[in-house]
This record gives structure tokens, C-alpha cells and sequence, in this order.
């Protein structure tokens, strides 16, 4: 029995059947939109949760190209929804965008499945190459170097060569190699594999981009105007985003993990299969919700050739190699990014000189500096799955508690259960004097089930922070936007400062603590449940009627290049690696830690600026942002 299992069924049991009894009072629509939205995060986060360890490690990508993808991944998977809405909106409507949206991504994760043989990590010496041979994945992986049929450990020496670990005189290499006298490689063991997965992951991209602003759009469609359940339906739609990507990181993670990526991955594929299957299922519960807003006219033939809406599939389709190209380029991906800030700028600067009086002016002006914030805040608390991923397999102890421990049970032999072992698998295979008819608890995790920390997070405090603010409106005393934008800032830097000042709490594997990055991860989603929910509601508070759809545009492309920015910043902390392991771990903590400890500072500087900032700008909002009556903060968009 693993423990984050048994603690993810102790949340979820805690959490999920008060959401269930309240949806009882929804439109059964709901139902339909939760359940399939809650399988399509379990799909992406699944995954995720595996992606940066399947790049470094399946493919053997250095720290610096997984990042690079990885980011150019993300920030696409967040600016191509504004094309999906758009498409949805003005043709052929919210349900079979979605559906479209997901048959690409059920093909996207499936084709994920498809891994190939592992590259091969390659040592050239004096005219001759040797290979190594690694074994497991993710913080379990072993990586040794096969020299004439035998297996040697090897580590660097302090100036920057290598040293062969046991090496016999008559071995056909020597035991320590001087810096620049060899050279790492990497031999491609299945030619199509790097192929097929940047197209599973272009195919995931556009799949998102139809699906996922269209299914928050039709859970909107479902409620009449001035609907008092409004609010608290998309607060219950959220708890099955969080949901989704909760369990997915424990176990898409756990199955990538013990018996191979294609099974986390094929996990992934199913999930989102099982979310589109539902969806098309209870279509009828839908009443006709999200169907195209002219049906005859998306029908009509273009050029006698086909219909609006199997042109506007076949182009979506053509699309996909662009993003291929566009995935493997992370410079193209920066100035398309560049060029879509650029042009929407342009048509609000000319909106707000040409149609917008004063009050509705500063009003833009606020929802910008929000969304110039959030830049900032996506691009520290997405190193999740990136730099703060690599952290957790090579510079953290996953196991949940320093030593084993043996707790009395009631019997060994007469059917009663025998003493409780809590021990990870590591701890396990070291005890020597274990009980007979021992009942095992598994009390390590995977590094790729610690993603799961963020969503568990918000799944406990979510309420929390909705009862506060309802209290604070109450009270008239709910700080205003910038102030908790400030908080959100803060948290994402003193998240991070938390490994720094941790660090000297390191083993001798220079491993830090798991609690350490479970803070990290608690502070950086009270940070994220400052930030998420309030600018989203801001973008509809300050924009114009005529303009809201173009400023939460704006907020997304923000999202996106935080994401970008979120892949440049992991780059940072980078380190050398052999065979998809850490060739020095202690140069890659100091190298992360020193990383952290710059954005972190960096992030509490400028929540202190926004504070400071807030007294002045506040009056902005020109009282968008009052409230007369209690508030209600949904659970955090993923």
C-alpha cells in the first residue's frame, strides 16, 4: 500500500463528496463538463508530470535543450486556445470544437505511448567509443559505463574530467581522463521516435487549444443570466479541473515510473478517452448548449469542395506540422509570442484612444498591469515542471520519513494483521531485521508524483481562501487586486527562498529534505490562489463589455509568456548530465539553489513594489472592483 495513494483517497473522499452533493442543485449539464474537463487534466498533467524526465532521460536532451522544449511546449499549449474560442464562437460552436479538440489529444497521448528504445549515451576516447548502460527512471535511474563486458561507476574529478570508478591497469581506457580529452555523445537507437513524439505533442497543443477554452465557455452557456449558481458551478467545474491533475501525477507518475513511460503516458491517453467518450455520451444533458451560432451557414460548401466546418477541421489538421516546427524552434516560438503581444497592444491602444473615455482608460490601464504581473507570477510558479521537476529527482530525499518505522500490529499468524512496516522501497531492502507477516506501507514517492503536491494544495486551501475573501467583502475590508497580486508575487519568491535557506539541512547525496519542496509547493499555491482566480475576474470587471473578450485574450498571452519565460528561467539551472543522470550532484544543487535564490529574491522585490505600487493605482478601477455583496473566489484555473 503506497501512502500517497492512501493520502490522495483520504483528500479526495474529504473533498469531493460535499462538490458531489452540491451539484445535485446544477443543470446536469455539469456533470457533463466536470467529468470530461476533470479526464482532460488528468491526460495533461499526466503527461507533464512525466515529460521533462522522458526528454532528459529517454532521449537523453540535456538540461538546457529539455528546457527550451519544454517551455516552447507550454507557452504554445497556452496562446493556441485564443484561436480555438475564436474558431468555436463565430462557427461551428463550443461542443464540437470540443469534441474535435479531444480526438486530437486521445491521438496526441496515445502516440506518446510510442517511445522506441531509449537513446544510448556514448563515451568517445582516443579514437574509440564505449557506451553506457542505464537502467530505471526518474531519482531510481542507475547509469554506468560497459567496458569489455563489465559495468564501472564513474564521477568527475574537481577539474572538470572524469574518473572511472575500479578500473583495471590493462583497461583499454584510463582510470581519470583530463577535461577536453573525451567527448560525450548520444547514439539515436530508433530513428522515428524523436519524430513521433514531437508530433503526439503537436498533436496535444492544437487539441488543447480547442478544447479547453471551449468547455469553460459551454459550462457558462448552461446558466441563464443573473443564475444565482452560477458561481458556485464554476467553483464545483474547478474542483474537477484540480481534481484531474491531482490524481494524475500520482498515478500516470507512478506507472511511468515502475514499468515504463508508455505505460504513465498510455494511462494519460486513456483518461482523456474516457473524458471525451463521457462528453459525447451525454450530450443530451446539454439541452442544446454550445451548438455552431449559424448551423446553416457552417454547412455551406466553400468553392463546391467541402463544408465551413470540415474546412475549418482540415486547416486545424494542416496546422499541426507548423506547430511541429514551431515546438522544436524555441526562437520562432518567442517571436510569434512577440508578434501577437505586439498586434493586440496595438488594436487596444487604438480602441482606448478612439472609443474609451477617461475612467474606462484607467480601468484598461489596471487590468494591464495585472496581466504584466502574472507574467512574473506563471514564470516562477511554472518551474513546477521544469527546474523545480529536475530538483526533485536529483537534489531531494522522496522518502516521506527519515527512518523506518515499525508499528505493533495484533498477531502474526491467528488472522489478525501483523506488525505495520512504513518504510519507503529503498529503506525496505536495508532492514535486516524485519517481522514475520509484516504489512508493508510504502512511504516513498517518485519525483513525478511530487506535481501532485500543487493541485493537493489547492484542493484543501481552495475553500479556505473563499471563505476569507467572503469574509474580508463582508467586512469591506477585501484588498483590493494589486495588494493580493503583491501576496501572489511574494509567495512565488519566498517559495524558492525556502530550498535556499534549507540548504545546508543537505545528506551526503546533497539531497534536501521532501518537506522542504513540499513547502515550496504550499507557499506557491497560496500564492497562485491569490493571483489566478482574481485576474481572471478582474478582466471581466475593468474591460469594457465591447472589449472583455480581447482583454482575457490579453491575460492568456500573459499566461503564455510566462510560460516562456518560465522555460528561459529553468535553463538557468541547468546541469551536466550522462546518460539522463546528474553527472555531480553537488554542482547541481549549488546551481539550482543559486537559481532559486535569485528569482526568489527577485519575486518578493517586486511583490513589495506592488504593494507599494497598489496605494497609487488602486483608485484605477474607478470601484469595478467594489463589492456590495459577499464574494465568492473560484478554485484556480489550470
Amino acid at each position: 500500500m503506497s501512502f500517497i495513494i492512501f493520502a490522495g483517497l483520504l483528500i479526495t473522499a474529504l473533498t469531493a463528496i460535499p462538490v458531489l452533493m452540491q451539484m445535485r442543485n446544477q443543470p446536469k449539464g455539469l456533470f457533463v463538463c466536470f467529468f470530461a474537463e476533470m479526464w482532460e487534466r488528468f491526460s495533461y498533467y499526466g503527461m507533464r508530470a512525466l515529460l521533462i524526465y522522458y526528454m532528459t532521460q529517454h532521449f537523453l536532451f540535456d538540461d538546457s535543450r529539455a528546457n527550451s522544449q519544454y517551455g516552447s511546449y507550454t507557452t504554445l499549449v497556452y496562446m493556441l486556445p485564443l484561436v480555438g474560442g475564436l474558431v468555436a464562437d463565430r462557427w461551428i460552436g463550443t461542443r464540437k470544437a470540443i469534441i474535435f479538440g479531444g480526438l486530437l489529444l486521445v491521438f496526441g497521448h496515445f502516440g506518446m505511448a510510442f517511445e522506441g528504445q531509449p537513446n544510448q549515451q556514448t563515451l568517445s576516447y582516443g579514437g574509440h567509443q564505449y557506451e553506457f548502460v542505464a537502467k530505471g527512471r526518474e531519482g531510481e535511474r542507475t547509469v554506468r559505463l560497459e567496458l569489455d563486458g563489465k559495468l564501472y561507476d564513474y564521477a568527475p574529478t574537481k577539474d572538470g574530467g572524469l574518473e572511472i570508478k575500479d578500473l583495471p591497469a590493462n583497461a583499454p581506457i584510463p582510470a581519470v581522463m583530463p577535461k577536453g580529452s573525451y567527448e560525450f555523445g548520444v547514439k539515436k537507437m530508433t530513428p522515428w521516435a524523436e519524430t513521433a513524439f514531437f508530433l503526439s505533442i503537436s498533436l496535444i497543443v492544437m487539441g488543447v487549444g480547442f478544447l479547453k477554452p471551449n468547455i469553460s465557455s459551454l459550462v457558462g452557456q448552461l446558466y441563464k443570466d443573473r443564475d444565482p449558481r452560477r458561481d458556485s458551478g464554476f467553483q464545483l467545474y474547478y474542483f474537477g479541473i484540480n481534481m484531474g491533475s491531482f490524481w494524475a501525477a500520482i498515478l500516470c507518475g507512478f506507472l511511468g515510473n515502475k514499468y515504463g513511460w508508455w505505460a504513465g503516458f498510455g494511462l494519460a491517453g486513456l483518461g482523456m478517452l474516457t473524458g471525451l467518450v463521457w462528453f459525447v455520451l451525454g450530450r443530451k444533458w446539454l439541452e442544446g448548449k454550445g451548438e455552431a451560432p449559424d448551423p446553416v451557414a457552417v454547412k455551406t460548401k466553400v468553392g463546391g469542395v467541402m463544408s465551413k466546418e470540415w474546412l475549418i477541421y482540415a486547416v486545424g489538421i494542416i496546422f499541426i506540422p507548423v506547430v511541429f516546427l514551431l515546438i522544436q524552434h524555441n526562437d520562432y516560438v518567442r517571436l510569434v509570442l512577440l508578434a501577437s503581444f505586439t498586434l493586440i497592444m496595438i488594436y487596444i491602444v487604438f480602441q482606448m484612444v478612439t472609443k474609451f473615455n477617461r475612467v474606462e482608460n484607467y480601468r484598461l490601464g489596471l487590468a494591464m498591469v495585472l496581466t504584466l504581473a502574472s507574467v512574473v507570477f506563471w514564470s516562477l510558479f511554472e518551474q513546477a515542471g521544469s527546474s523545480l521537476s529536475l530538483f526533485a529527482e536529483r537534489n531531494t530525499n522522496l522518502n516521506i520519513l527519515s527512518h523506518p518505522i515499525i508499528v505493533g500490529g495484533g498477531g502474526t499468524g491467528g488472522g489478525g494483521l501483523g506488525p505495520i512496516v512504513l518504510a519507503s522501497t529503498e529503506q525496505l531492502a536495508g532492514m535486516t531485521n524485519l517481522p514475520a507477516h509484516y504489512f508493508w506501507i510504502e512511504m516513498g514517492i517518485t519525483a513525478s508524483n511530487t506535481q501532485s503536491f500543487n493541485a493537493g494544495f489547492i484542493l484543501i486551501f481552495a475553500p479556505i481562501f473563499a471563505a476569507i475573501f467572503s469574509f474580508l467583502a463582508r467586512r469591506k475590508q477585501d484588498p483590493d487586486p494589486v495588494k493580493k497580486f503583491a501576496f501572489g508575487l511574494t509567495c512565488a519568491g519566498l517559495g524558492f527562498l525556502v530550498l535556499v535557506w534549507a540548504s545546508p539541512l543537505a545528506d551526503g547525496a546533497f539531497k534536501l529534505p521532501l518537506i522542504f519542496l513540499m513547502l515550496t509547493y504550499l507557499i506557491h499555491t497560496l500564492g497562485e490562489l491569490a493571483v489566478s482566480p482574481v485576474g481572471l475576474s478582474q478582466q471581466t470587471k475593468l474591460s469594457p463589455v465591447t472589449l472583455v473578450s480581447t482583454m482575457m485574450a490579453v491575460w492568456f498571452l500573459g499566461t503564455s509568456g510566462g510560460q516562456y519565460l518560465a522555460g528561459w528561467i529553468a535553463g538557468m539551472a541547468g546541469t551536466e548530465t550522462v546518460g539522463g543522470k546528474v553527472l555531480d550532484a553537488s554542482a547541481a544543487l549549488q546551481t539550482s539553489l543559486k537559481t532559486f535564490n535569485t528569482i526568489g529574491w527577485t519575486g518578493i522585490g517586486l511583490g513589495i513594489a506592488f504593494f507599494l505600487i497598489s496605494f497609487l493605482i488602486k483608485g484605477w478601477a474607478h470601484g469595478a472592483s467594489d463589492t456590495d455583496a459577499p464574494v465568492e473566489e473560484g478554485l484556480a484555473d489550470k
